[in-house]
C-alpha cells in the first residue's frame, strides 16, 4: 500500500519553502525545500510512454515504475509519516498524480506576479557580483533583460505560470489548493488550519514565530543566487514600493486570476485574502 503523499507547487517566490518550514515543526510530517522526484519522474515518462520502449510497458508497470520512484527516494522515512513532495513540475503533472495517487492533493503556492519579480529583481540585485543562472550572463544587463528571462516559456516564472494556470483550469482542479502568499504571511495559523482541514490531518499547533530551516545553501549557491531560499525566523508581512519601472508593473498587473471566485471552473480549493 502506498503511503500518504502530498505535492507543494506553484509559483517561485511564493512561500512554498515558508509553507515546508512551517509543516515540517509537525514531527509527522516531512516537507522539504525541494526534492528532484518530479524531475526523475519527468525523465522517466519519455522512456515509458513514447518511442520503442513503449511498447514493453503497460499502464500497470509504469504505475509501479513511478511509485516506486517516490517510495524509493522517502525509504528511509518513517511510514506513518505524511509526505509533502515538493517541486515546480508538479504542476503540470495533475493527470500523472491523479493516477498514481488518487488520494493526493497538490498545494500550488502563488503570488501577485507583480511581486514575484520584483522579489526576484531585489534578490538578484542583493548578489552584485553573482550572475545567477536563473537569467545568465545574456540577460543580466538591465532589469527589463532579467525580466524577460524569468517570464521566457522555460524561464523560472514563465513556465510555472503556465503549469498553474494549467492545473487551475484543467479537469483536476478540485484536487489543487491554492494558497495566497498575501494570506499565508498575514494568517499563517488561518491557512494551516485550512490546510489541515482538506487533508484531514490530526491536529497540531503551530509556532510561526519560532521558525528553523536550513539546508537550502548548496541548493542556492549551484544557481548562483544565494538567499533564494532563505527563510526568516518569524512569519510577518512587509510592506515596500517596488523597484520595478512602471512598464514592467503595468504588464503584469491584475493577473492574480485565482482571487476571482467567479473564475474557478474546476472548484479548486483557494487560500486568499478575503
Amino acid at each position: 500500500m502506498s503511503r500518504t503523499i502530498h505535492f507543494i507547487s506553484g509559483l517561485p517566490r511564493s512561500g512554498s519553502t515558508l509553507l515546508a518550514a512551517l509543516l515540517r515543526q509537525n514531527p509527522m510530517l516531512r516537507a522539504e525545500m525541494s526534492s528532484p522526484v518530479a524531475v526523475l519522474c519527468e525523465r522517466v515518462l519519455p522512456v515509458i510512454g513514447h518511442g520503442e520502449y513503449a511498447t514493453m510497458f503497460d499502464d500497470q508497470l509504469r504505475r509501479q515504475i513511478l511509485n516506486g520512484l517516490v517510495d524509493s527516494y522517502y525509504a528511509g522515512t518513517p511510514e506513518e509519516t505524511v509526505l509533502f513532495d515538493t517541486n515546480r513540475a508538479w504542476c503540470a503533472h495533475m493527470r500523472v498524480l491523479a493516477d498514481l495517487r488518487p488520494g493526493a492533493f497538490v498545494i500550488a503556492c502563488v503570488r501577485d506576479p507583480v511581486w514575484i519579480i520584483d522579489s526576484f529583481e531585489r534578490l538578484l540585485r542583493r548578489n552584485t557580483y553573482l550572475v545567477s543562472k536563473l537569467h545568465g550572463v545574456a540577460h543580466s544587463a538591465t532589469v527589463f533583460d532579467r525580466v524577460e528571462q524569468l517570464m521566457a516559456v522555460q524561464g523560472a516564472f514563465g513556465a510555472a505560470w503556465q503549469a498553474v494556470q494549467d492545473a487551475y483550469y484543467g479537469e483536476f482542479a478540485h484536487r489543487l489548493i491554492v494558497v495566497d502568499y498575501d494570506e499565508l504571511v498575514a494568517d499563517p495559523v488561518r491557512v494551516l488550519a485550512a490546510l489541515y482541514d482538506v487533508l484531514q490531518l490530526a491536529p497540531f499547533e503551530h509556532d510561526p514565530n519560532a521558525l528553523a530551516f536550513e539546508g537550502g545553501q548548496a541548493f542556492d549557491a549551484a544557481l548562483n543566487t544565494p538567499g533564494l531560499h532563505a527563510v526568516r525566523p518569524r512569519v510577518e508581512r512587509t510592506h515596500r514600493r517596488t523597484i520595478l519601472p512602471p512598464q514592467i508593473v503595468k504588464r503584469l498587473a491584475g493577473t492574480s486570476f485565482w482571487r476571482d471566485p467567479a473564475h474557478n471552473p474546476g472548484g479548486a480549493f483557494v487560500i486568499a485574502p478575503e
